[in-house]
């Protein structure tokens, strides 16, 4: 790749196509995430965004910078759902048809979405990429402008909007913290931030279940990485683009993973203590930062992408009781009582002495395992935290109940 494929003019051309489009996103300190983290984070809201997402800029730029003819075709897009939404209202701003190509398990949310912009959706495969493939093969059968979700010059340059404008809402700015899919928020960020200042140490965060880039950088050579379903479903890239790949190898510092759990942990911390919704994907920034993944960022100032807020509401329950049992807030007990009266009683009342709230209660005694005259009793438990739950825990065994704890 050239340097001037993307380079900080075509993002700052970006951004003039963007005014009265894409909405400047607050930049809001986040002292809880801060605390947490060792560093003082400033949060980029771009859940806030127009569509719930960053990617309606890079959409908008790669539909706005067409010719009418590559218009008049119609465009045709891959995605997991954001960029889908990005591509359908852009198009929908210049009257050109609009197909996008799903994963058949994208959030039921996001298809809805995408239609509501008056885009066709043919959903296809597993993750994004099949979906890619499906929708490279309807671009030559039937002459659409294919609109890449990341790895395109001018997506990337949309979506290095962000830096310029991080870089006027607070010009000490000393770390990106950026989630990475496919890679395209990530070296628009990376191109125009070190293009402004070379000394800002740019981060990126991958999803355990599918870290493409991270493995592709680490060999030095793009790799396909067939990874796992996951909470971040907007990041599950199997292969990483061309561009991004080489921007990626020059100018990312360090690529880091969080699992399921923390992702999960992460979602809920930003919903009780910042008041925002993030979804997997946009919330994986935090996540890294919440769990110690990300070094050499004590006591700078570092601004943390949240990258997107398009979560399925049907799965919130979910993921909210992964992130609370996550951080010990949640846990199921089970241990096996004599059958008498008053045996569980006193088992429950020991639990309720310590402050645990009680949410449900198994009383089993046909388990293959429990012998004549004993029962099996499964326990769903609200608590304070893990320093809580080894408390109760260590009462229990104390009293000569064996427990055990998931």
């Amino acid at each position: 790749m050239k340097e001037d494929h993307v380079n900080l003019q075509m993002i700052k051309t970006a951004r003039e196509r963007l005014l009265g489009v894409a909405q400047q996103t607050g930049l809001s300190y986040s002292n809880s995430v801060s605390k947490v983290a060792g560093c003082s984070v400033y949060l980029k809201l771009e859940n806030l965004q127009r569509t719930g997402s960053f990617k309606l800029r890079g959409a908008y730029n790669k539909v706005a910078a067409l010719t009418e003819d590559e218009r008049e075709k119609g465009v045709i897009a891959a995605s997991a759902g954001n960029h889908a939404q990005g591509v359908a209202l852009a198009a929908g701003s210049y009257g050109c048809k609009a197909t996008i190509c799903m994963p058949r398990h994208a959030p039921l949310m996001k298809i809805a979405a995408t239609r509501g912009y008056g885009a066709d959706v043919v959903l296809h495969g597993e993750f994004f990429d099949e979906a890619a493939a499906k929708a490279k093969e309807l671009a030559d059968e039937y002459g659409y402008t294919f609109v890449h979700p990341f790895d395109d010059p001018y997506v990337i340059a949309g979506q290095g909007t962000i830096a310029l404008e991080v870089l006027e809402q607070l010009p000490e700015t000393e770390a990106f913290v950026v989630p990475v899919g496919g890679g395209g928020l990530i070296s628009g960020i990376a191109v125009a931030a070190k293009s402004i200042n070379p000394k800002i140490r740019i981060i990126g965060v991958q999803t355990a279940n599918m870290p493409s880039m991270k493995e592709s950088v680490a060999g030095g050579a793009i790799q396909t990485y067939n990874g796992k379903a996951t909470l971040a479903d907007g990041i599950a890239v199997k292969t990483p683009g061309k561009l991004t790949f080489d921007i990626c190898s020059r100018y990312v510092d360090d690529i880091v993973t969080v699992d399921e759990g923390e992702i999960a942990e992460a979602i809920l911390w930003l919903i009780e203590r910042v008041k925002t919704v993030a979804e997997g994907a946009g919330a994986v920034s935090v996540a890294a930062l919440m769990n110690g993944k990300v070094s050499g960022v004590h006591n700078k100032k570092v601004v943390s992408l949240v990258s997107g807020g398009n979560i399925d509401v049907n799965n919130m329950t979910r993921i909210i009781n992964r992130g609370l049992t996550k951080s010990w807030r949640k846990i199921y007990l089970s241990t096996v009582l004599p059958d008498q009266p008053g045996e569980l009683v006193k088992f429950l009342s020991i639990i309720a002495d310590s402050g645990a709230n009680v949410l449900s209660v198994t009383h089993e005694r046909s388990q293959h395992s429990v012998g004549i005259g004993h029962t099996a009793v499964s326990l769903e438990l609200e608590t304070a935290n893990e320093k809580h739950v080894e408390q109760l825990t260590e009462t229990l065994k104390e009293r000569q109940y064996h427990v055990l704890v998931k």
